[in-house]
Order: C-alpha cells, then structure tokens, then sequence
C-alpha cells in the first residue's frame, strides 16, 4: 500500500471531502485509492483541526503567522541599515 506522503495535498483533500459525503463507504473509498482507514482518518482529523482553528481565529493570521511576518520586516530593516553603515563606512574612509 502506498505510504501517504506519495499522495499530494490536493490528493488527500479530494479523498478527505469524497470520505465526507455521508453516502460514501470509507473503506471502499480506502481500497480505492490505495491507503488505509488509518491514513484517512489521520487526513480527516487534520482537516478537520485547520476548519476549526481557522473558524476560531476568524481568518485572521494566527500567533505563527504573524510572527513570521515580524521577522521578514525586521530582517528587512536589519538589511537596510546594513546597507546604510556600508554607505556611511565608505564615505569616512574617503575623506
């Protein structure tokens, strides 16, 4: 049986959604495509949490996302002055 990291995420959300319908039989739906009721359930279960955690944090960026994006601005700000005491250091050493 193929291990569930051969299956792309678009993959897994069309099995997940297809196991989602109630006159689908999971296990046939399992047999199918190659993976065990396990996997299923495992993809479910994490579809699932992300529908909630989203619903939660009312589609606004959640604690790892926003911290990601302080980071890119502050490495951006770091990289600008970098660049400016280069300037500043050439500009000494010509006079």
């Amino acid at each position: 049986m193929p291990r569930d990291s051969v299956k792309s995420p678009e993959e897994k959300l069309a099995i997940v959604l297809e196991g989602l319908k109630e006159e689908t039989n999971i296990a046939e739906l399992c047999r199918r495509h190659g993976i065990s009721q396990t996997i299923y359930y495992r993809w479910r279960d994490k579809f699932l949490e992300g529908g909630k955690t989203a619903l939660v944090s009312n589609g606004a960026p959640t604690g790892t996302e926003a911290e990601k994006a302080k980071i890119a601005e502050l490495e951006r700000v770091i990289g600008q002055q970098a660049v400016e005491i280069q300037v500043l250091k050439k500009n000494l050493k010509l006079r």
